[in-house]
């Protein structure tokens, strides 16, 4: 963050000093006492289940230079001596207004990233390919609601030309207000499917919510989609920006001679007017290879040349639990368990498929799935659903816990074969005995599935 006073917080939040100085200099923020650098402000942010009020003496033990309070009573007892305290009507609101006032100073693209699947995995991407041109800045992490997002926006530094920000949701009226704050000059949407239908009520008002971005873009700006998603036309009727399809094998920015590997995917990256560059993603899947075009799209739109987006694709690094690939005494593991939905659980298992159908010499596939979260009334047909699937694309499937038991029921009325197992280390062990080299293995499920439990005891990295 550049440094700045608490005479500009002020401003920004409309609160009041009562306590300090307001030259006093800040130059990052947290809602987190343990993360609390030389110069900081500590906005005290209260939620269903806690209350940052309650740790402002150890925010002050730690060095906070400024807290940001919503409440006078908390300061009886504290040694604030030091300290230069605001109150505010409500923290989490201020923590907002303040990020919107500094995005507004920054002389900065932003690049603004929603969708139902491969948010992460296209931010990861994309910061990848801008980077071989720009300074960026990007989320970290899964900080894209909205605390995530004020969060990632005050992190950005002056010498940051680019920044990538993730903007996710699970409730309608989120996605319009983070655009509001993070005002971005390119917008992304990944893809429309059933992930939070629990909230949302209908893929229909997902769409809804996920266009807000689309919405939100100036005239001067860019939307990019993919010419897969069902929704893209109505996307393009609802923006102001200029429109950039994707695609594998469609669409201004395409993937053309794609050729599938054990350990990645290699295409002819195609851009109009533009030798085509050959690219060799570290990462198996056609999603993902959607995900790698979109990040080409932003490259474009910034004016890189194919040849620099095909070495940033080349050179990705994946967050943790994105489809990462790894090898365990023979056996092939595929680590895709951060989170799981409906269709980003066919694109795992069709991406496990299509090894072998790119001529990928493997022994047995196994997926080992867990549930699905906030599919509220379709959770049970989805989960029998993803067990018909694997039983189509001929995988041993294993499902783990007891809400994922439709997946093993789905798979074998479809005439697959499965297991269940209600403990993860049951799981575990049978992974272990039965798994030979040449074998692959992937793993998903929602977070809440623990899956990457059942892949850490069950196997370790050579």
């Amino acid at each position: 963050m550049n440094a700045t006073n608490v005479k500009e917080l002020l401003l920004a939040t409309n609160g009041r000093l009562v306590h300090g100085s307001d030259d006093t200099v800040i130059d990052s923020v947290s809602t987190d006492t343990r993360n609390i650098g030389p110069a900081c402000a500590f906005f005290a942010l209260k939620g269903d289940r806690f209350d940052a009020h309650d740790f402002l003496d150890q925010a002050i033990s730690e060095g906070a230079k400024v807290l940001v309070i919503n409440r006078n009573g908390f300061l009886e007892g504290l040694n604030h001596s030091g300290t230069a305290v605001i109150i505010v009507e409500d923290t989490l609101t201020a923590l907002q207004q303040f990020a919107a006032w500094y995005r507004r100073g920054l002389d900065i693209k932003v690049i603004g990233i929603t969708g139902s699947n491969g948010k992460t995995s296209t931010k990861d991407f994309t910061k990848s390919v801008i980077g071989e041109k720009f300074k960026v800045s990007a989320t970290v992490g899964n900080f894209n609601n909205h605390i995530g997002l004020p969060l990632s926006i005050l992190a950005t530094e002056g010498e940051h030309e680019v920044c990538i920000w993730e903007m996710g949701m699970s409730n309608p009226g989120e996605i319009a207000p983070l655009c509001s704050i993070a005002h971005p000059d390119i917008g992304i949407i990944t893809n429309i499917g059933t992930a939070h239908i629990e909230f949302m009520g209908s893929i229909e008002a997902i769409a809804e919510e996920k266009g807000e971005l689309a919405k939100c873009l100036h005239e001067e700006g860019t939307f990019i989609a993919s010419a897969a998603c069902d929704y893209v036309d109505y996307f393009t009727t609802r923006t102001k920006a200029q429109t950039l399809i994707v695609g594998n094998g469609r669409g201004e920015v395409r993937a053309d001679n794609l050729i599938m590997t054990a350990l990645g995917s290699e295409f002819d990256l195609i851009i109009q007017d533009q030798t085509p560059i050959r690219v060799s993603l570290p990462v198996v899947g056609r999603h993902m290879v959607a995900n790698a075009l979109l990040a080409g799209g932003a490259g474009h739109a910034l004016g890189m040349t194919a040849q620099e987006i095909a070495n940033g694709l080349n050179k990705t690094s994946l967050t943790s639990g994105r489809l990462k690939a790894f090898e365990s005494n023979g056996v092939t593991i595929f680590d895709d368990t951060y989170n799981a939905n409906p269709e980003s659980m066919a694109a795992a298992i069709d991406t496990l498929a299509e090894l072998s159908e790119s001529g990928v010499q493997v022994g047995e596939k196994y997926v080992v799935l867990g549930h699905m979260a906030e599919l509220g009334d379709h959770a049970a047909e989805a989960h029998q659903n993803v067990g018909k699937l694997t039983a189509r694309r001929d995988i041993f499937t294993i499902s783990v816990g007891e809400a994922a038991a439709g997946i093993t029921e789905g798979t074998i009325a479809a005439g697959g074969k499965a297991k269940h197992f209600n403990q993860r280390e049951e799981a575990a062990e049978w992974l272990r005995s039965t798994c030979t080299s040449g074998d692959v293995v992937l793993f998903k499920g929602s977070r809440s599935a623990g899956m990457e439990e059942i892949m850490n005891q069950a196997f370790t990295k050579n």
